[in-house]
């Protein structure tokens, strides 16, 4: 059985709400995160997916400890990122990286491309001034740019060039798990295509184990080996990606599938309409988070709050008609 790299056990994260009153406490908080647990198996990729404001990208700020949990464990290699100090976190994010969505606003405008991918070596005091500099080159090759755009600033690259730039820096350090927050979202489909790509390529090579936070289920369905679908701050159903496209179980997954559109405008497309919004993570109904627009729910689904239980084909799911 493959070794579980990464774990997460009822990892919470509420950010309390400022009081409209002066000098007045608000005992509200917004359960941006509300009890996730799930493992992330060495070289595969996690797929987590789900709509927005659902807690995907906090959940990917908590694994990498760039924001503190309200509660539970994060355990990369059996330690616990929850409970360490600031300086042992900082040693374990050479073997945490992420990939920010935004290709645009995560490059530092000022600094050349060299400074920018340099950077994560000089922090942690990795080689000489020497091996740095080759290890710049030696990236940008590998992303398929080329060593002379090492001189040049951010401006002077497309959208699909900056991520890979993005792409090179996270490598630096040669990490155990990169975290890709919807690394292709704000690029042209021909430039996701090829970003994509790169990124299983990578994964060959140097033996990655990824996180890829997306909401194009297309894309998933591509990139990814398992998936976890969110829903408000909790994870509904988790299972492989022939599971999870062939016989989605949850009510919520079934709905997010029948959104895809089909290849052919002459196939018949069963379209699941979910009634009214997402309720205000400030105050999530009780019992099963989804009850109140699933189209299946029943009395219990009002009260109790489903737990993940395997089922017999293999996929976790949280809901009561199981």
């Amino acid at each position: 059985m493959a070794e579980a790299i990464l774990k997460v056990e009822n990892l919470k994260k509420h950010f309390p709400v400022q009081s409209s009153i002066p000098f007045m406490k608000s005992t509200q908080s917004v359960k941006a995160v509300d009890g996730v647990s799930f493992e992330v198996f060495r070289g595969e990729t996690l797929g987590i997916v789900g709509e927005s404001g659902c807690g995907k990208s906090t959940m990917a700020r908590l694994i990498n400890q760039l924001i503190r949990p309200t509660e539970g464990k994060v355990l990369f290699k059996g330690q616990d990122l929850a409970v360490m100090e600031t300086k042992e976190i900082r040693a374990i994010r050479k073997s945490i990286q992420m990939v920010f969505q935004n290709p645009y606003g995560s490059l530092d405008p000022r600094k050349t491309i060299k400074q920018l991918i340099i950077e994560p070596l000089d922090i942690h005091n990795v080689g000489t001034k020497q091996s740095r500099l080759e290890r710049v080159y030696e990236l940008l090759e590998v992303v398929g740019l080329s060593s002379y755009h090492a001189e040049r600033y951010p401006h002077e690259f497309s959208g699909g060039q900056r991520q890979r730039i993005n792409i090179a820096r996270a490598l630096a350090l040669n990490p155990d798990v990169i975290i890709c927050d919807e690394p292709v979202s704000a690029l042209d489909v021909s430039v996701q295509a090829q970003v994509i790509n790169l990124l299983k390529d990578l994964q060959k090579t140097f033996d990655l184990t990824y996180i890829f936070i997306s909401h194009d289920l297309n894309v998933v369905r591509y990139m990814c080996d398992r998936i976890a679908v969110m829903y408000l701050g909790k994870v509904v159903e988790i299972g492989t990606f022939a599971e999870i496209y062939e016989n989605p179980l949850h009510p919520y997954t079934k709905a997010l599938l029948s959104a895809i559109p089909k290849e052919s405008p002459y196939e018949q497309k069963n379209r699941i309409l979910l009634k009214g919004d997402v309720p205000s993570p400030m105050n999530p109904p009780s019992g099963c988070h989804f009850h109140e627009r699933c189209p299946q729910a029943f009395d219990r689904c009002k009260s109790v709050r489903p737990e993940l239980e395997q089922q017999e084909k293999g996929q976790q799911v949280a809901c009561h008609l199981y």
